[in-house]
Formats: structure tokens, C-alpha cells, sequence
């Protein structure tokens, strides 16, 4: 049975839906900031956070959600000494018109929960590698098949990248190493002819060996 809202209860019951977009909006803010911090911190050039910022301007603010969750899975450091709470607090500051408001709030423990889960749910949304009858895949956060378990070793590329684009699964199939999308279609990026695949920190990001010989792959 639905709970009836009275005037006793509203505040705990009622979800103000404009302040709860608004809200989202300069949370989503507050993350593409933090993550303008960490390519920053890395030593990234101008370049590149200007590259990443005008990719985040082209979309909404769910596809960004989205976009810096996928960014976060596989550049996991961008959380590291982050806490939600004051991104959280930057967000309400944000959406609030006085001080007073603010902090009105900021002490509001039910909806600092709220936003706080809302917030995990959004943006700490991690894969998984699965194991199938001796073989390999992941899965999204969701449970949906990226790479399926046809795979003898996988290894997710958790290097720093410069946009948000996706990188490609170092796997080994029959004794030999190749590159495959997690795109859930199992796109082939490279075939599985090299002996050893290796992760470069700087593009292109895969070294891949034959005997002696190595290759650079873009991907």
C-alpha cells in the first residue's frame, strides 16, 4: 500500500524532483572537474583535458553520467582521496540560493544518504571478469556480457587515457595473445598471433611481441 504523504511526513517522503536534476547537474559537474584534476595531476598536457572537456560539452547530462563512470572503471585512481561527501556539498552549494539553505541541507541526513547512494549507483559502476566452464569474460556492472568466456586470460587496460573512448581487452585464445573489444559483439581490434601483449602508458598503448620482434598497435 502506498504511504500517504501528510504535512507530518513530507519532507521525509516527498523527493523534489527539480532539486534532485539540478542536483544530479552539479554533482555531473563536480566529477568532470575531478577528473580535469587527475589527467592534470598526471602530467597530462593542456590538450588533453581541453580534448576531454569539449567531449563532455557535446553530451547530456546522463550520457556524461555515463561517459564518467566508464572513465572511472578503468582509471580507478581518479577516486582515490575523493570524497563524495564534499563533492556532494560543492553540488548543494551549487543549488542553493542562500547560505542558510545550504546547510539546511548539507544537515538533512536522509537526503545526504540519498544523494551520496545516488551518487555510487551513478558513477562507481565497475566490471567484472567471469569464469565459464575454464574460460574467461566480463561483464558490466549490470551483468551484461562485454567479452564473452571464450578466453583462456583476460586483462582490462587500467592505464590513464586521454578521452573517454574505450580500449580493447589484452586476451589469450589457444596459446596466443590478441586484442578484443568489450563491446559485447566480441570485436577482434588484433589477431591472436602474438606471443605477449604488453600496456604502454602513452599511445598507442599496445606492444605486442612475436619471438623478438615487436609491434606497436593502435587501437
Amino acid at each position: 500500500m502506498e504511504k500517504k504523504i501528510t504535512q507530518e511526513n513530507f519532507e521525509d517522503t516527498y523527493v523534489d524532483s527539480i532539486e534532485m536534476e539540478r542536483i544530479d547537474k552539479f554533482v555531473c559537474d563536480e566529477m568532470a572537474r575531478q577528473i580535469h584534476r587527475y589527467i592534470k595531476a598526471m602530467k597530462g598536457s593542456k590538450a588533453i583535458m581541453l580534448k576531454f572537456e569539449e567531449q563532455l560539452a557535446t553530451l547530456s547530462v546522463v550520457e556524461k553520467e555515463k561517459a564518467i563512470a566508464r572513465y572511472i572503471d578503468l582509471n580507478r585512481k581518479v577516486l582515490s582521496g575523493l570524497d563524495f561527501k564534499i563533492v556532494l556539498a560543492r553540488a548543494m552549494a551549487n543549488y542553493s540560493d542562500t547560505f542558510s539553505y545550504l546547510v539546511e541541507l548539507v544537515n538533512n541526513k536522509r537526503k545526504m544518504v540519498f544523494y551520496l547512494n545516488r551518487m555510487r549507483e551513478k558513477y562507481q559502476q565497475y566490471h567484472e571478469v567471469y569464469e565459464e566452464d575454464g574460460k574467461f569474460g566480463i561483464k558490466d556492472h549490470q551483468g551484461n556480457v562485454l567479452v564473452p568466456a571464450h578466453y583462456d586470460f583476460l586483462r582490462t587496460p587500467y592505464v590513464y587515457v586521454d578521452d573517454l573512448r574505450s580500449l580493447p581487452v589484452i586476451a589469450q585464445r589457444d596459446g596466443k595473445m590478441g586484442l578484443v573489444m568489450p563491446d559485447g559483439k566480441e570485436t577482434i581490434v588484433a589477431p591472436f598471433i602474438y606471443d605477449d601483449i604488453s600496456l604502454r602508458d602513452e599511445p598507442p598503448y599496445f606492444e605486442a611481441w612475436t619471438g623478438e620482434d615487436s609491434t606497436l598497435i593502435e587501437a
